[in-house]
Parts: structure tokens; sequence; C-alpha cells
């Protein structure tokens, strides 16, 4: 069973629709003791890092969320619940993170080498994949749904899976251990999200 954890900033309605598509059998809690019930976790997000780390801690859910990755259950986090992943973000002044995963949220650049980029980052962007997961089992390439302004500055390649360009290599889709993320919403990004996550729910279920 698949636990969407809820903290009253996540994408829930479309994350859930997405698992009863595929006839996925999950639960939308901020509960501990209904969330430890679950087999993977889904952490998704909408907004800014530091209200999210805000209410995350002071719902129990950060110690919550370590701790169930430290028991080697599997964790997705989607868009601002990916960034939320890392260890600091610099949006609205500097924000400590999960340190699930090494690396810095950073601000989408206005310009590079003179050519402006229109920030936020949102519409399809093309998937650039950069090392083999079972996350990403049978994609070899395919568009994504993007909607953010920061992104992640990590100088761990090994955690990078799928990049996109945005004038900076965005990454995309990140993974190491039992820790996953997408920087896109899979739930809004047609086939290619689809195939996405029922590659998570495959590791789930340990398949």
């Amino acid at each position: 069973m698949i636990a969407i954890i809820d903290y009253g900033m996540g994408n829930l309605y479309s994350v859930s629709k997405a698992l009863e598509r595929m006839n996925v059998d999950y639960i939308v809690s901020h509960e501990e003791a209904v969330l430890e019930k679950a087999d993977g976790y889904i952490l998704p997000g909408v907004g800014a890092f530091k209200d999210a780390m805000a209410i995350l801690t002071e719902a129990g859910l950060t110690s919550f969320i370590q701790k169930i990755v430290a028991e080697d259950k599997p964790l997705l986090g989607i868009c601002l619940g990916m960034q939320l992943l890392f260890d600091e973000s610099e949006e609205n002044g500097l924000t400590k993170g999960l340190s699930l995963l090494p690396g810095k949220v950073v601000k989408i650049p206005d310009t590079i080498e003179g050519n402006s980029l229109k920030v936020p980052h949102m519409g399809w962007n093309d998937l650039n994949i950069r090392n083999q997961s079972p996350l990403l089992q049978g994609i070899d390439s395919g568009y994504a749904y993007f909607v953010h302004s920061y992104y992640i500055d990590t100088e761990q390649g090994d955690t990078l899976l799928a990049t996109a360009d945005y004038g900076v290599d965005v990454p995309a889709v990140v993974g190491k251990g039992n820790v996953y993320g997408t920087q896109f919403h899979p739930e809004k990004s047609s086939e290619l999200g689809l195939a996405i996550l029922k590659n998570y729910i495959k590791i789930v279920e340990g398949e």
C-alpha cells in the first residue's frame, strides 16, 4: 500500500487520481500511526520550501520521513516534495531540508550567457537519461510537465537519473538507495509520467 503524506501543501487530488487509475491501494494522511502501515510513500508538494519544512517539522513528519527511509521503505518526492529531500534551500532565506540526498535548492537564473530565461520553468520539456535506475526501467526518452522556479544544485552525479535542459541542467529525476524524486509532475506527464509511477509501484512491491 502507498501512503501519500498530507501536510497541507501537496497536489493530493492529481496524485490520488493517478493511483486510482492504476488500481493501486493508497491512503492519504498526516497521522504517523496511519502512515506507518504503508509499504511505500509519496511526498507531494506545491509552494515554498521554507513553509513546507516548517509545517513538516511542527507536525513531527520530518523525523517520521527520516525514520521510514532508515527502515528502507521507498519514498518518492514530487516537485517541491523532491526539493525537500535535499540538504537546504536558498528560497526565502536559507532553510535546512530533510538531508536525504546531497545538494542545495537554488533559483533558476533569469539570464544565461546573455540569454533571458522565463522563470518559472513552466511547460513540457524532454528528459535526458543520465543513469539507469529501476524508476526509469523501460524509459529512454520522453517529455514531462514542469512548473518550478528553483532547481537542485548537486555535485553527486550518481544521484542524477535524468535532467532537462533549461539553460541550466535541471535535475528532473533523482534517486539514491530507496529515495527517489521527480522535479516534474508525473501524474500530469502523460505516458512518461504514468510509466514512472508504475515503476515506483514495482519498487514498493519489491518486483
